[in-house]
C-alpha cells in the first residue's frame, strides 16, 4: 500500500489510481469525472449507469491522497446512504489488499450519531482523514466541516437540507459534487443543473453505459412510457403529472420586467 500511497502519478491521475487500486476500469464519462478539478460538479444520470462507483472512487481518492481530510456522503435515506458506504468500504478493502498493513490502523464504524441523531458510517484511515455517510436530514446538515460533500440522489432531497449544508464548504472552500437521475422540474437539484452558476455539467444517459443493453431499453420504454423512461434513463427532468401550469409557463410569469404601477404618483 506504501507504494500506491506515495506514489505521485496516482495522486495526480484518479484514473490512474482506480485501476492500479484494482477499484474499476472507468467508462469515457466516469474518466471525465474523475480527471475533473472543477470545484464544483453535478451529474445528471441515467439509472444503473456508475453514479455510486465513480462517487465511491472519489471518497477514496480524496481520503488517501489529502491527509487529515474529511468526507462527507449524503443520500435521502439511511438505506441508500448504507448502499454507498458499502461500495466505499469494498473499494477500500480492495486496495488494501495490494499492501495489508495500512488496513491494521484503519477502522469502519457504525454508530448512532448523538448530536445529529442518525446512523452515521464511518471510515478512518491512518493518515487521518474521515468518511462520512449518513442520511441527509435537516439535523444531520449542521455542525461540521467538508472538504469533500456528496449529495447522492439529490434531486430527492429537501431544499432546506441543502441550504443548510452549504456552509459546510465555506471554511474549507472543499468540493461538491450532487449526482442523481433527474425527478422532476424542481428542487435544487434542478435548480442547480438549469441555472447554477459554477458547475461542471455532466448528462449521462443509459445509451452511453455499454453494460445497458438496446433490447432492455426497449422493454423499458414499453413497460414505463415515454415520459418516465426519459426521465429515468435520459436525464429529462419530467413536468410533474398533477402540474396545472407548465413550469416554463410560471417562470416566464416572474420575467425581470420592469412592474409599470397602476396608478401615477
Amino acid at each position: 500500500m506504501s507504494g500506491l500511497r506515495n506514489d505521485l502519478r496516482l495522486a495526480l491521475d484518479r484514473v490512474a489510481f482506480a485501476r492500479a487500486a484494482g477499484l474499476f476500469n472507468p467508462d469515457p464519462w466516469q474518466t471525465a469525472v474523475l480527471r475533473s478539478r472543477r470545484k464544483q460538479k453535478i451529474l445528471n444520470t441515467s439509472r444503473q449507469i456508475g453514479k455510486s462507483t465513480v462517487i465511491s472512487g472519489l471518497c477514496l481518492h480524496k481520503a488517501l491522497y489529502t491527509p487529515e481530510s474529511n468526507t462527507y456522503v449524503f443520500a435521502p435515506t439511511e438505506k441508500q446512504a448504507k448502499e454507498t458506504f458499502a461500495k466505499i468500504a469494498r473499494f477500500y478493502r480492495a486496495y488494501v489488499e495490494r499492501d495489508p498493513t495500512d488496513a491494521l490502523r484503519s477502522a469502519v464504524s457504525y454508530e448512532k450519531d448523538p448530536i445529529r441523531n442518525v446512523n452515521k458510517m464511518g471510515l478512518k484511515l491512518p493518515n487521518g482523514s474521515k468518511i462520512s455517510a449518513m442520511p441527509g436530514t435537516d439535523a444531520s446538515s449542521r455542525g461540521f466541516t467538508a472538504d469533500l460533500l456528496i449529495i447522492d440522489e439529490a434531486a430527492f432531497a429537501r431544499n432546506a437540507f441543502y441550504d443548510a449544508i452549504r456552509p459546510s464548504l465555506a471554511v474549507s472552500n472543499g468540493d461538491v459534487i450532487l449526482a442523481s437521475t433527474p425527478n422532476g422540474k424542481r428542487g435544487f437539484f434542478y435548480g442547480e443543473w438549469s441555472e447554477g452558476d459554477d458547475w461542471e455539467r455532466f448528462e449521462v444517459p443509459a445509451n452511453l453505459c455499454p453494460r445497458i443493453t438496446d433490447a432492455f431499453l426497449r422493454a423499458e420504454l414499453k413497460r414505463m412510457g415515454e415520459r418516465h423512461y426519459l426521465q429515468e434513463y435520459f436525464c429529462q427532468f419530467a413536468q410533474a403529472e398533477d402540474s396545472v401550469f407548465q413550469t416554463e409557463v410560471i417562470a416566464d410569469a416572474f420575467g425581470d420586467e420592469d412592474v409599470l404601477p397602476l396608478w401615477d404618483d
